[in-house]
């Protein structure tokens, strides 16, 4: 019998908490499917995981539109799709009379155009699985931000994502919740420690101190939990912050 499956869209160059929970999910036994835009990236980092036992294959893609991740989908490997994480999302952080067309284009086709893609190709797939011993068909999560419960000064048009990537997956988890299928959004509040951000703010005291950034092995864990959930008592909103951050 094949191995469960688990596709992630967005693990970026394997540091943050996309790649995270496709290790842990890899250690668990499953076979990991990837998404990204970087294919010499994806390819390296599928390879890390095949290199430490794992089973991994890389499906890069263009873009996040609609055509593209249906047609990443094509190429899954054998097996019963489990658990899929919509990980993706661009992010732009400037005044209103500044965003350009091409932003609100590169933030709404990542967070709502390739989310609406990917939930369309996971539940069917969920659909046809037979339910599990925790009482599921599979398990859909997406990854939100403090912007997806409010605005502020420069997240005009990134607020307006992942506003609406929470609202699909509030839809999605009372429409197919009722088919055994669990639907969360998880809104992760904080700076996550990546080396993006590490030379972003240059600050070796930050990183150390796990009371105020995000730990992305810390929100795999989390996640797994959402994963290991069984149906008499579902999540569908998880809240992810630092001990002292402020909200």
């Amino acid at each position: 019998m094949s191995p469960p499956i688990a596709v992630i869209a967005g693990v970026g160059t394997g540091e943050g908490s996309g790649a995270a929970v496709a290790r842990l999910l890899a250690k668990r036994g499953y076979t990991i499917a990837l998404i990204a835009r970087n294919a010499d990236s994806l390819a390296k980092f599928a390879d890390e995981l095949k290199g430490a036992g794992g089973k991994a294959v890389a499906l890069p893609v263009t873009s996040y539109s609609y055509a593209d991740v249906i047609a990443a989908f094509a190429s899954l490997p054998a097996g019963q799709l489990r658990v899929a994480i919509y990980n993706a999302g661009d992010g732009v952080w400037k005044p209103f009379l500044q965003v350009t067309p091409s932003d609100i284009h590169k933030v709404t086709q990542s967070n709502i155009e390739g989310a609406f893609a990917f939930a369309n190709a996971v539940i069917t797939r969920f659909k046809t699985n037979e339910i599990d011993d925790r009482g599921k068909r599979g398990t859909l999560i997406f990854t939100g931000a403090t912007a997806s419960l409010r605005g502020n000064t420069t997240t005009s048009v990134f607020s307006a994502g992942k506003f609406a990537l929470r609202a699909l997956s509030q839809s999605l988890s009372k429409e197919f919740g009722k088919e055994n299928v669990h639907v969360a959004h998880a809104v992760i509040d904080g700076v996550i420690v990546t080396g993006r951000n590490k030379e972003r703010r240059n600050d070796p005291e930050w990183e150390k101190n796990a009371d105020v950034r995000l730990d992305p092995e810390d929100i795999a864990e989390a996640y797994l939990g959402l994963v290991d959930q069984r149906r008499s008592a579902w999540t569908w909103e998880l809240d992810l912050r630092p001990a002292h951050e402020k909200w």
